[in-house]
């Protein structure tokens, strides 16, 4: 673990952000997926960027802007890579067992897997095509870590190996496909806007859904192997406790945050209040077993101690991060106590829960 301490900064990226992730290899890295015109039609563009240590005074990096892409904002920022896609990007995972691999969720129903260390012809190094519409969110296995799964707006879920072989050529040339899904899980009746894995167990991951319901699966068993009513209204993401295996959290349309124990599904163990529109995303802290983070349109940043009463849960609020829905959330693996978000103002802020806020916080 990575404990020195970072000096708040941002990134300014080309379009708006949807999702930021720290690399679980090297501690200074991170992607941040982005789409043109928030993501409704337009193009996408996977940034990859370092964090160097460097304060806000110092001067401007301009390297990235003389190539085209939007530079660091301040020297703390250096770009590594640029992909661009011709559909918007939802998401973006890393590999669990390449340091230099990760994949994107794009508007056009495949998952773009890329190598940072490629030269750009070389990339992307597949593409995962299944999907009917849009995929929204991708999670990288982290047990098994030679599988990910993605979660699309045809009301699906697949799961992938990238170590499989490619599928065969398309008739008429192009590239080759990335090959077809292990499984295809079916179960939801609207959109899937989440997936996420299962810290302790290779074989079980839950899934986020616009019906309403998370389920939990187990790829060894043919059917989802529990479904929660999770909200009257849609959920849009879920997040396991890397702590405790049995617990996770749901963020809601209807504001609220939900924590649930799967050996007693029936009601949360506890509700989450304080966000003012619907809840974007949540991550449980990877240092942590009480500590959790959200993100909501209502603009702001929220941790939590999810062992306290609802009524004092919340730690502390970042409000005026951003100006623009906030989307996207991490908390660095590697790091302790670092973050990320990311919001459609296409600015990508680094801050730490202890310290400075970025900007004006309550």
């Amino acid at each position: 673990i990575i404990s020195y301490p970072i000096m708040p900064s941002y990134y300014k990226t080309s379009f708006n952000g949807y999702a930021v992730k720290f690399s679980p290899f090297f501690p200074d890295r991170v992607a941040i997926a982005t789409s043109q015109n928030f993501g409704i039609i337009g193009n996408g563009r996977q940034h990859v960027v370092d964090l160097i240590p460097g304060g806000p005074g110092a001067p401007p990096m301009m390297g990235g802007a003389a190539a085209g892409v939007p530079g660091a904002s301040m020297s703390s920022c250096v770009d590594v890579a640029a992909f661009d896609t011709a559909d918007g990007i939802y998401d973006c995972a890393w590999s669990e067992e390449n340091e230099h691999v990760l994949i994107s969720a794009c508007g056009d129903g495949s998952v773009k897997v890329w190598n940072v260390a490629a030269p750009p012809h070389a990339n992307p190094l597949r593409s995962f095509e299944g999907h009917r519409h849009e995929v929204h969110a991708v999670s990288w296995n982290l047990v098994s870590r030679d599988c990910f799964v993605s979660a699309s707006w045809d009301d699906s879920l697949k799961l992938w190996s990238v170590n499989g072989p490619p599928a065969p050529p398309m008739s008429g040339g192009g590239a080759a496909p990335g090959g077809a899904p292990i499984r295809s899980f079916d179960e939801h009746t609207y959109c899937v806007y989440a997936a996420a894995w299962n810290a302790a167990h290779k074989d079980v991951f839950a899934s986020a859904s616009g019906d309403g319901t998370v389920k939990v699966w187990d790829t060894r068993q043919p059917h989802s192997v529990l479904t929660v009513r999770a909200s009257r209204s849609e959920v849009l993401s879920v997040d396991w406790n890397k702590y405790a295996d049995c617990v996770f959290a749901t963020g809601n349309v209807d504001k609220t945050i939900g924590l649930w124990d799967v050996r007693r599904p029936e009601a949360p163990v506890s509700q989450l209040h304080g966000h003012h529109y619907a809840i974007r995303r949540v991550c449980f802290d990877p240092h942590s077993e009480a500590r959790m983070l959200s993100c909501s349109y209502d603009m702001t940043v929220r941790l939590w101690d999810t062992r306290v009463e609802t009524e004092n849960s919340c730690m502390r609020v970042w409000d005026g991060l951003h100006s623009e829905f906030c989307v996207g959330i991490d908390i660095s693996p590697l790091r302790e106590g670092f973050i990320a978000s990311c919001g459609w103002d296409e600015v990508c802020h680094f801050y730490t829960i202890d310290g400075p806020s970025p900007t004006t916080m309550r």
